[in-house]
């Protein structure tokens, strides 16, 4: 059987087995989403790449580790966001960086962004500059978090993943990713809260007041 009609059980088995190939094959499979929870997890293009990179090379190294408790994925994930959130523990004590200027370019190349991804011809160049402009200010906001609240969140908000396979991901209880949401979107919320997305209709103008100016709009 070609080995792009493999499921990643088999395709893990044949690299473990010396395939030269399947390794290779498994992650292109799965690499846009390990891509777009690096980024959003670590918010710098150049750190993401490197953590991605160290992950894949651990995965490989360790892939005779795997003991099929998971999906395969989810155990890829677990590998990604360990890479990640080590990265982000060993800066800590570094003072906050502003996130590139060419940070969406990166993200493009990526192919991940949000989940409408896609750029048809004809977008709107105002949408679509909106877009990049959200996505930006939202990964500027994850980097306002701790490290584990980040990573709930990314998996949970952003890539779309049951709390239950977010808690597998992390090692954690499902507990204990419910309430990193939750602290999570509590601190983003002030700091996203002047967000639109693309499409949604304006919020209305404020009524001008009539009399008193300290008397207030009263109809």
């Amino acid at each position: 059987m070609p080995e792009g009609e493999l499921d990643d059980r088999a395709l893990l088995a044949a690299h473990v087995a010396g395939d030269p190939e399947a390794f290779g094959v498994l992650f292109g499979r799965h690499r846009d989403r390990l891509w777009a929870v690096a980024l959003r997890t670590l918010g710098d293009p150049e750190e993401a790449a490197d953590a991605l990179q160290d992950a894949m090379i651990s995965a490989f190294r360790r892939a005779d580790s795997y003991r099929g408790d998971a999906a395969v994925t989810t155990w890829l994930h677990r590998v990604v966001v360990n890479a990640c959130l080590d990265r982000v523990r060993r800066r800590r004590a570094r003072a906050a960086e502003p996130l590139p200027d060419d940070l969406e370019e990166h993200a493009r190349r990526g192919a991940l962004a949000t989940a409408d991804t896609s750029r048809a011809g004809g977008t709107d160049p105002v949408a679509a500059v909106l877009d990049e402009e959200q996505r930006a200010a939202v990964l500027r906001a994850l980097g306002t978090l701790g490290p584990d609240q980040r990573a709930a969140l990314v998996l949970v908000d952003m890539q779309g993943y049951s709390v239950a396979e977010a808690a597998e991901i992390l090692g954690c209880a499902p507990g204990t990713v419910k309430s990193r949401c939750a602290r999570g979107r509590s601190r983003l919320a002030p700091l996203l809260a002047g967000l639109r997305l693309p499409g949604e209709p304006p919020p209305p103008p404020v009524r001008p007041t009539t009399g008193s100016p300290r008397g207030g709009d009263h109809a």
